[in-house]
């Protein structure tokens, strides 16, 4: 039987991550408080963040900043887009 969490960025109980999605308390708070849905969601976002932004997650800085959006966007008020984005999709 798979594992539900109640969902902080769904604000409903849904399936949850299998595992924690990287070391560290901020890994272990998504687990326990994110869904596998929300997750996608937040994978989605980041690539935007990525691309946007120009970060390299490879360096220390990226990642600082890929971390705080991330913890913004589920726990925060949300992860903000970057000045000046427009979304194709629409």
């Amino acid at each position: 039987m798979a594992r539900t969490v109640q969902c902080i960025k769904l604000g409903q109980e849904a399936e949850g991550l299998e595992k924690p999605p990287f070391k560290g308390e901020l890994g272990q708070r998504v687990f326990e408080s994110v869904s596998k849905e929300a997750w996608r969601m937040w994978l989605e976002h980041s690539k935007m963040l990525i691309n946007e932004f120009r970060l390299d997650l490879t360096s220390e800085q990226g990642q600082r900043i890929w971390m705080t959006e991330m913890e913004k966007y589920f726990f925060g008020d949300g992860s903000e887009l970057p000045p000046d984005f427009v979304n194709s999709e629409k």
